[in-house]
């Protein structure tokens, strides 16, 4: 494997997933396999779960870290070709990329959408940037409209969780106060068409996700139809996309609580509103797996990390 980039780069994600299962229970089995390989971890956004599960996993691996915040730290970076950079930008992405693949092994991206420009989020410009010039491979630790790694933690929780041969799973919009990209519930939505589930979308008219995304999906705009029976409940918002990157309105009443949840497990990928998207008593209860899914962000970053690092050894 080259690069990871989308969750359809693990080439069968239930072996993936129980092999990640196995590596929760002997975390250093493969630390030799990253001796004196080093991963850069680039971050242009702010993260929590990502920096440090993706840095736990590498080391775990035996692997040299490396982390720079890059939208405080690098240079103000250029994406396009024959540009006169006259202005702003001081480093052209071509160099930039070139220059990191001489200090690392493998270089890892996070970079979000800016919701200004749905052709532009959608170019991927940092993520497609470093693809195209780096001569290592890259891993996508969010960008404009993927969550991979999320996505494959959150297969490693479902199925750690499950009794079903078939369960019913959901995923649902919530309020809240900003404008969020799609990439979490574009990766999961990714996700669950690879599983034997029966999955429905659930959010208000008008937030709707890519249709070639979603294709073939159910989405049910009456939440509570929605939830009937479901085994697992995972909550996200995202912003518009026909109106792209607009609140275009907050649908308060959509806001998960232990009501609506009933039995179901309750999923997020964190960082989450209090009693804004989830109410307390659902984030505190133990139907809760948010903190499972965290803890699953390392071995899902460190499968990946091991396939990639199977193939350059």
């Amino acid at each position: 494997m080259k690069h990871y980039l989308s969750i359809h780069d693990a080439d069968d994600l239930t072996q993936w997933v129980d092999e990640a299962i196995a590596l929760k229970k002997e975390p250093k089995k493969y630390k030799s396999l990253g001796a004196d390989k080093t991963i850069c971890l680039l971050f242009f956004n702010n993260s929590l779960r990502t920096r440090l599960s993706t840095q736990k996993a590498a080391m775990n691996l035996g692997m040299d870290v490396m982390v720079m915040n890059f939208g405080n730290e690098g240079w103000a970076l250029e994406y396009g070709d024959g540009t006169i950079m006259g202005e702003g930008k001081s480093e052209h992405i071509k160099e930039a990329a070139q220059v990191v693949s001489q200090y690392c092994d493998i270089v890892a991206i996070r970079a979000f959408a800016k919701l200004q420009d749905k052709i532009k989020d959608e170019a991927e410009e940092v993520l497609e940037g470093f693809t195209q010039y780096a001569s290592i491979p890259v891993v996508n630790m969010e960008s404009s409209v993927a969550h991979p790694l999320q996505a494959l933690a959150d297969a490693i929780t479902l199925e750690e969780n499950n009794a079903k041969p078939k369960p019913k799973v959901v995923l649902s919009w919530a309020p809240h106060p900003k404008a969020l990209p799609h990439a979490v519930a574009n990766s999961f939505v990714k996700m669950m068409k690879l599983q034997n589930a029966e999955f429905v979308i659930t959010h208000p008219e008008g937030y709707e996700l890519d249709s070639r995304i979603t294709e073939g999906c159910r989405i049910e705009h009456n939440q509570k139809k929605a939830l009937e029976n479901a085994d697992f409940v995972y909550v996200k918002n995202w912003s518009s996309y026909s109106d792209y990157g607009e609140v275009i309105h907050q649908n308060t009443d959509w806001m998960m609580t232990a009501e609506k949840l009933d039995k179901a497990k309750f999923m997020h990928c964190l960082p989450v509103r209090r009693n804004m998207v989830v109410e307390d008593a659902v984030l505190d209860g133990n139907q809760s797996l948010v903190i499972e899914q965290a803890n699953n962000r390392t071995f899902s970053a460190q499968i990946v990390l091991k396939k990639i690092l199977e193939t350059i050894k």
